[in-house]
């Protein structure tokens, strides 16, 4: 496979299993940028953006990320706290009053954050056009009852983390999280990353596509589907279907929990800002709220019975075994279609994959590459 694009010298290894991932893979079309010090130092990109058109992968082609989408609200809660407009650990009813009710009271952000609330799903089926609308969503939470004793245990939190800490950034802003963003962020250090896909940019996103032998969904009843489809209201990955991640009523929508729409250099460009600062520019995150942002939350056995080895701190992936990154100081989100990016401040390290094949949550490719980089690091 023929690729474009430039990696530093020292960087090379990354190219290398960039490569390697098209020839070992069923590869459609992708792309990684690396920054080094705010630097960007790798943006390789290559392949097919639409399959039906054969149209190809350009530099700046963006595509659904799913839950990377986590990186972008919770970056966005992490800059209120830093600015001592938004406490982690008082209760969220002190922003959002009617969120108290049914036994919501004490839940605070952090819990939230790092899926302890008892909040995973919605026992209201909130319609499609619903959640486009925001406030039923909202309504719902309100009247939700915890499926455990917040903060005993945790398990994954799927779309209610975002709408739930998203409705927090608006009682803070005024602005739902996916305008505060672009206002705060993505527009100031013009960032191909968005909560809610503007028009203009359905044209040249990247479309998705499943490989051959993509472990099917448990059925419609099942407690893990209803979490991804919002109790049927979405379609996972239901490429071809309305409401599904190929659709543009569903891409344009802001979806906080697993709905952005972005750039490898975009997903990267964050969590450089995050980090070191982007091109010589002041770094969004202080190192105390790296700190806070890394420091373990939850771990080890779920609510499900289940332990994948993932290590969760306040709102974003861990080090781990299930998702190697750096070190203790990487913090990071995954997508379902297998994307990655994250962020380590010690190494001064920002990174991003991205592709349009969903081969499974788990797959090797962005781990591939993630090698690549440690080694380049020596």
């Amino acid at each position: 496979m023929t690729y474009h694009g430039d990696a530093d010298d020292g960087f090379g290894a990354v190219a290398d299993a960039f490569a390697r991932n098209f020839a070992e893979f069923p590869e459609l079309g992708a792309a990684v940028t690396v920054f080094a010090g705010g630097r960007k130092v790798v943006e390789l990109w290559g392949g097919v953006a639409d399959e039906s058109t054969g149209r190809t992968w350009e530099s700046d082609t963006a595509v659904p990320v799913f839950s990377c989408a986590k990186a972008i609200v919770s970056l966005c809660v992490h800059l209120l706290a830093q600015e001592g407009r938004l406490d982690l650990d008082a209760p969220v009813a002190k922003y959002w009053p009617e969120f108290a009710a049914e036994g919501k009271a004490d839940i605070t952000p952090r819990q939230v954050l790092g899926h302890r609330a008892g909040l995973p799903v919605l026992d209201r089926t909130v319609s499609f056009e619903e959640i486009a609308r925001w406030t039923p969503v909202i309504e719902a939470i309100e009247e939700q009852k915890p499926l455990w004793e917040p903060d005993s245990t945790y398990a994954y939190h799927g779309h209610v983390f975002g709408f739930l800490l998203g409705e927090l950034v608006r009682r803070v802003t005024g602005l739902t999280p996916g305008a505060y963003f672009r206002e705060t962020v993505g527009e100031p250090l013009g960032l191909r990353a968005w909560l809610g896909l503007p028009e203009a940019e359905l044209a040249s996103r990247a479309w998705l596509s499943e490989a051959e032998g993509r472990p099917p969904m448990p059925p419609p009843e099942h407690l893990l589907t209803r979490i991804v489809t919002m109790n049927g209201a979405l379609v996972f990955p239901g490429l071809t279907e309305p409401h599904g991640w190929n659709d543009p009523a569903l891409l344009t929508m802001e979806l906080p929990g697993a709905g952005a729409t972005a750039s490898a250099t975009g997903l990267a460009g964050l969590y450089a800002a995050a980090v070191t600062g982007l091109d010589g520019g002041p770094r969004l995150l202080s190192p105390a709220t790296v700190t806070d942002a890394v420091r373990e939350v939850s771990a080890g056995q779920d609510w499900f019975g289940f332990d994948a080895g993932a290590r969760w701190g306040s709102g974003f992936l861990l080090d781990s075994p299930f998702r190697p990154m750096l070190g203790a100081r990487s913090f990071g989100n995954d997508g379902a279609g297998g994307q990655f990016s994250f962020g380590d401040d010690e190494h001064s390290i920002a990174f991003a994959y991205v592709a349009n094949r969903m081969i499974g949550h788990g797959d090797a490719r962005a781990t591939n590459l993630v090698n690549a980089v440690r080694a380049s690091l020596g």
